[in-house]
């Protein structure tokens, strides 16, 4: 082969930083002399069936670094959900463009997508090298210490929680906020992060990792408030009973499903919402709030971990040097080496394609509904430099002089 030609597509939810990826791969493919041409699929692998590309390599170095250090997928993304038909139709339009390195930027399932392209390859014996780069606010990728895009929507949760405590404890009562990860509740756990003092919130936190008892719930909501008057709880959007259903689905009657027929688990408000009613009506509470953080987390511009961004960089960057240099397809992966430095390795798709990674039982507390100091040793360094901190007064009391 020879054309010189690749392709970078990104797929999947937005991020704060997966743009730095794209343009990682960019800029580092045009320091190569075998590259003479950069393309990026608009909108994901859609793009690529509908043969919808964009010539990077006449973007200028300057504006692709403008555009590396802002929020959400430049190139567009897709929820398409390939199968093998799908991918077939991709294989052959990267054979008819003379691609020769097909770059793709996601989570589970875009790995997947790439695992399937590469099998298509090697059995046309067409010389394709396919790298699928990781991305995910969940950091549900197996085989990873951390997914770039989780710690910036990790030091986001983590500032709101902060923000919330706050407000919660000039107005007390009681606050649930339901936060994204599907499966996983590392982006839930997050919101410890906000805490500084002992009586800070979030107070409670709910995984999916742990099984979700609503009589249970209740109660220790109900013994937080007794406690300090108000209460702040951290709930993921994947809780769910001993049998796996999840939690919206048993409390509501009319559910959302998404494109691939997943109940719908945030973006409609309604777990927190059925929650903050169960506890007005069961407690008797009668200030209770609760939001759901949605898309807000994904990519807020304003709150960015620059270690995110650095590592979203370098997994990009690596991912041309793993194509140009290796001999094999694969998925990158970071590896943490110290504390705080990391690695990169490439792993073969089938131990990334098709898994999920859920959080750890060492960094869940024994009462299943807090984090250890492990997890925080582990997500502090990620949420990068500049996190905001909050003060009290020392407040000196006046003595009472008026009768009563």
């Amino acid at each position: 082969m020879g054309s010189g030609k690749i392709l970078v597509a990104q797929g999947g939810g937005p991020t704060a930083v997966i743009n730095q990826s794209m343009v990682g791969v960019a800029l580092e493919a045009r320091r190569h002399h075998r590259v003479e041409r950069v393309y990026g699929a608009r909108h994901g692998v859609r793009g690529i069936v509908d043969e919808d590309f964009v010539d990077l390599t006449q973007e200028t170095s300057h504006n692709l670094e403008l555009v590396a250090a802002t929020p959400s997928s430049a190139l567009g993304s897709t929820r398409d959900k390939p199968d093998a038909k799908y991918c077939h139709a991709i294989f052959e339009v990267l054979r008819a463009h003379e691609i020769e390195h097909f770059f793709y930027i996601g989570g589970n399932d875009s790995s997947d997508t790439v695992r399937i392209v590469s099998e298509e390859a090697h059995k046309a014996g067409y010389p394709l090298r396919a790298i699928h780069i990781p991305k995910t606010i969940d950091n549900d990728l197996v085989g990873n210490d951390h997914t770039p895009g989780f710690p910036s929507a990790a030091r986001f949760v983590a500032q709101a929680f902060a923000g919330v405590n706050l407000d919660n404890a000039a107005l007390p009562g009681v606050y649930v906020g339901v936060v994204m990860g599907r499966h996983a509740g590392f982006l839930t756990a997050a919101s410890a992060l906000g805490k500084k003092f002992e009586d800070d919130g979030p107070h409670l936190i709910y995984l999916p990792e742990r099984t979700f008892d609503l009589a249970q719930f209740l109660a220790d909501v109900k013994a937080t408030y007794a406690r300090f008057g108000r209460c702040v709880v951290a709930v993921s959007e994947g809780i769910h009973d001993a049998s796996g259903t999840p939690m919206l689905s048993l409390l509501a009657r009319e559910l959302e499903h998404d494109a691939h027929g997943n109940v719908q688990l945030s973006g409609t408000g309604a777990l927190a919402d059925l929650l903050c009613e169960e506890i007005r009506s069961k407690l008797g509470i009668k200030r209770v709030r609760g939001d759901t953080f949605g898309y807000l987390q994904r990519s807020f511009i304003g709150c960015v971990s620059d270690v995110d961004q650095r590592e979203a960089r370098e997994v990009g960057e690596k991912a041309v040097q793993f194509a140009m240099w290796g001999d094999r397809d694969g998925s990158v992966a970071i590896r943490r080496t110290g504390f705080y430095s990391v690695d990169y390795t490439l792993l073969p798709l089938t131990d990334v394609a098709g898994r999920t990674r859920v959080m750890e039982d060492a960094f869940i507390s024994a009462s299943g509904t807090d984090v250890t100091d492990a997890f925080r040793l582990y997500l502090r360094p990620l949420l990068g430099s500049g996190m905001p901190d909050a003060f009290r007064l020392r407040a000196a009391p006046v003595p009472r002089r008026n009768p009563r």
